[in-house]
């Protein structure tokens, strides 16, 4: 049996190329959509331009996506689609800001509406802020020009918003966050230091250069100081002159949560653990080419360090072949 559903995850352009690989994804079609509540706001219009959506209309770009319910169902093809986007970001994924970059699900049949908002429901357990994706029926749906249909199957190169070798990492998960459960606030409050709680309760930074773990060259494993989840590794970290403990990537992707960080009147990726919602430090894309290009910078107060020597002694000795 068929159905459609239309997805809106910022640039539709890789939206599209994402979900037309799954299994189960019978056709895509990208365009330019709006649920209900926009429609009020912004009258109905027989055609629309690009140019015109980026002039902000009201708008969306979305990808409608017909797919095989015996295949795959509603449910899980809302999981892929939740795998592209920062649900917690408004009007903007990646660089692209704009309200065409908002994110939002739209539906045509009364059935899929009871199945979207249980997965939003459950998708909002994974992160500390709320979930900003539009959850509305579709109003009004009009494809895109031709030159924006299977964009990046035309133009291998292009931009694209996604990063998909980390949505397949992050499809298979090494760590099991129930192992790793968070300890009430009054319970951290007493057992972390002034410090510790400060940085991974109320998002303080600890001093550069005056931390434990910058210089720290030991082999083992960084766990988050709240929960003890494993976060990072000797192998993957690196001497970084930014003054903070840095490395190329996280042991397990599913681990850590990125969130957009406007203060300071800049715009940073903020991370944070899965399992304990601590904050960690924020991702760069300066890291060194070698290993990835990128640099998380962690705050020493956020973790706790394992020498290998100790791993298995402390219940850590199946991630031993990450070192």
């Amino acid at each position: 049996m068929q159905e459609t559903i239309y997805l809106a995850g910022g640039c539709f352009w890789g939206t599209e190329k994402y979900l037309e690989g799954i299994d189960g994804v019978i056709s895509t079609r990208v365009g330019y959509a709006l649920g209900k509540k926009a429609g009020k706001e912004v009258p109905l219009l027989e055609t629309v331009t690009y140019e015109q959506v980026c002039g902000g209309i009201g708008h969306a770009e979305t990808t409608e996506v017909v797919f095989d319910t015996e295949k795959i169902s509603l449910a899980q093809l809302l999981q892929e689609y939740a795998y592209t986007i920062d649900p917690t970001s408004l009007g903007r994924q990646g660089m692209d800001i704009g309200v065409q970059y908002r994110t939002g699900i739209y539906y045509t049949k009364e059935s899929q509406e009871p199945i979207i908002a249980a997965f939003l429901k459950q998708l909002q357990l994974e992160y500390d802020r709320p979930i900003v994706v539009e959850h509305l029926p579709l109003l009004q749906f009009i494809a895109a020009e031709e030159y924006h249909q299977k964009y990046l199957n035309k133009n291998p190169n292009g931009y694209c918003h996604i990063n998909f070798a980390k949505i397949a990492k992050k499809k298979q998960s090494l760590v099991n966050p129930n192992a790793y459960p968070k300890p009430e606030k009054a319970i951290l409050r007493e057992s972390l230091t002034p410090l510790q709680f400060a940085v991974t309760q109320e998002n303080e930074t600890e001093p550069p250069f005056f931390n434990e773990y910058w210089q720290t060259q030991a082999e083992g494993i960084y766990v988050d100081i709240t929960t003890g989840e494993p976060l990072f590794t000797s192998k993957d970290k690196f001497q970084s002159s930014c003054g903070w403990p840095a490395f190329a990537k996280p042991l397990d992707p599913n681990t850590v949560s990125e969130y957009d960080d406007l203060s300071h009147q800049m715009v940073r990726t903020e991370i944070r653990s899965r399992s304990g919602n601590a904050h960690l430090g924020h991702v760069f894309t300066d890291g060194p080419k070698e290993l990835g290009g990128l640099r998380y910078c962690i705050n020493s107060a956020s973790l706790r360090f394992i020498p290998k020597k100790e791993m298995e002694q402390q219940g850590y000795g199946e991630f031993l072949p990450f070192l």
